[in-house]
């Protein structure tokens, strides 16, 4: 998500794009998968930058990355090694990478937009979303409380739990439950 530049970004980046140096910043560039709700996931960028990272061949324009993956801010150095493992393939990019070295929470924040997320799949292989509507495909005990979810039972608007593509959450007679996605 792209917002106006803080004054705080502003003052962070002297006013120049933290990527090329070139020109003058005008958009706070959340690094993601964070977002604009703190300086330090925003990169202040130019407009060429910006209407260049939408751009497939860009290469000629990236090479101020050589520069840039310096910073000494985190969402910087996260955007310019991403930037450049886009082009990883040709070698200039590839030198710039091999010269530099990251923190690797840094490395891991760039590397997030290349890694595949896996999937919440039902017992028959479906592919499960936040606000499906399932089937329980056998009677469950409900831990921590007196009954036990029968055969059949409709769970409306599941949530998908992030760190664990077996679990999901749902509301069985008002209590949020964790159900293994083998059961539904």
């Amino acid at each position: 998500m792209n917002t106006r530049i803080t004054d705080k970004l502003k003052d962070r980046s002297e006013g120049i794009c933290e990527l090329c140096t070139a020109e003058e910043a005008t958009t706070a560039y959340a690094v993601s998968p964070k977002n604009n709700d703190a300086i330090e996931n925003e990169v202040a960028i130019c407009k060429t930058c910006l209407a260049t990272l939408e751009t497939k061949d860009a290469s000629q324009h990236w090479q101020c990355l050589a520069g840039s993956i310096w910073n000494i801010e985190p969402a910087v150095q996260a955007l310019s090694y991403r930037i450049l493992y886009s082009y990883k393939d040709q070698e200039w990019a590839n030198d710039i990478i091999n010269s530099v070295d990251l923190d690797e929470s840094v490395t891991n924040w760039a590397l997030s937009a290349f890694q595949i997320q896996p999937l919440h799949l039902d017992s028959n292989g479906t592919e499960l979303v936040s606000g499906d509507t399932v089937v329980l495909t056998q009677g469950l005990n409900v831990k921590g409380t007196s009954f036990t979810a029968a055969k059949g039972t409709i769970v409306r608007k599941i949530r998908l739990v992030p760190d664990n593509t077996e679990q999901i959450e749902g509301k069985i007679n008002d209590q949020t439950i964790v159900i293994l996605t083998k059961f539904v």
